[in-house]
């Protein structure tokens, strides 16, 4: 009986050197990128050919395009590139150091918040959190150039590709008055306006394009005069009787030195030719790598649900005279 050849399969030198002439156009910049000669590419492309016993290149093209069995090499040696990267990355963490640091980025709420939980919670485990604080839009720029391992954002899309955004809960926004500002009934926010000013979170913040755009939904034409980044100034503005803010419960949270001077009413509090506003929330996504971190973002996620729904948020509707369930929404799945 015959004994038949053991199939031969490329190594990954040739996948990669394949996948960058289809990315970059052609053997000449393929050649560029990976830091060998034009004829060093031709003849992987070559051996290519010989082991898959077909054409790769149109080569009767200029510059020669891939043919259509090409184009499927490209498509499944992308795939088995990538998951090897993954392989690599995987084995390479078993072998690192025990404690490992991740970097765990979230937004000023949060982190004033919950972010001594998380700490808590870790501590003692195998995963040393390094806890950083900021703007979403910033946020989401450093966890998509690898400076964040994980974020705590109010993003729920990213353009990025590999990384996976998972909801943690939802949260109401309210309008916060001066204590001491007495109204026998609200009607629209642009009334309430002429008696008192808004003061603003900044357009460059994802919570100031959200109010700004429900004001907008509603025909809220406002004089934008005080604006901040952060809630702890803009608080004490309102604490002191200065004018009003539309804000949310764990912003509150952060800076509740201010809230025995305040007073928070609901959106449907508010109405225009009859009809009450309608509320509207932002929500919390727990942003991390795909295949990377192994169970932690999962553990994470979990951690952080039960700590809000459980403790944080009756915590917070108990220090604001609220129902729970006016503070913690119930989640939309």
């Amino acid at each position: 009986m015959k004994e038949t050849a053991p199939e031969q399969y490329p190594d990954w030198d040739l996948l990669a050197s394949w996948v960058a002439v289809v990315e970059a156009g052609s053997i000449s910049d393929a050649a560029n990128r990976l830091a060998i000669s034009q004829a060093g590419v031709s003849q992987r492309i070559k051996a290519l050919e010989s082991i898959l016993d077909t054409t790769l290149l149109d080569r009767a093209t200029r510059p020669a395009r891939p043919t259509a069995a090409g184009q499927r090499l490209f498509e499944h040696a992308t795939v088995l590139l990538q998951a090897a990267d993954q392989m690599v990355e995987s084995v390479r963490n078993v072998t690192r150091a025990k404690r490992v640091v991740v970097r765990l980025g979230c937004v000023d709420s949060f982190a004033a918040t919950i972010g001594p939980i998380i700490i808590k919670a870790l501590a003692g485990t195998s995963h040393q959190i390094r806890l950083w604080s900021g703007i979403t839009p910033t946020l989401d720029g450093q966890l998509e150039a690898r400076q964040l391992d994980m974020a705590v954002t109010t993003t729920g899309l990213s353009q990025a590709p590999g990384i996976r955004r998972r909801k943690l809960f939802s949260e109401p926004y309210f309008v916060v008055l001066p204590k001491s500002f007495e109204v026998d009934r609200f009607t629209t926010i642009a009334e309430l306006s002429r008696h008192l000013q808004l003061i603003r979170y900044s357009a460059r913040s994802v919570i100031g394009q959200h109010v700004d755009a429900y004001l907008a939904s509603n025909a809220e034409n406002i004089e934008r005069t005080c604006e901040f980044d952060a809630t702890d100034p803009m608080l004490s503005l309102v604490a002191a009787g200065l004018g009003f803010a539309i804000t949310t419960p764990l912003c509150l949270w952060q800076s509740r030195h201010y809230v025995p001077d305040v007073r928070v009413v609901p959106l449907s509090s508010f109405s225009r030719h009859g009809r009450v506003y309608q509320a509207f929330s932002r929500s919390f996504y727990l942003s991390y790598r795909e295949n990377e971190l192994g169970n932690l973002p999962t553990e994470l996620h979990d951690l952080l649900r039960r700590a809000y729904e459980r403790q944080i948020s009756r915590d917070i509707a108990q220090a604001l005279a609220l129902p729970h369930e006016e503070v913690c929404l119930p989640d939309e799945k």
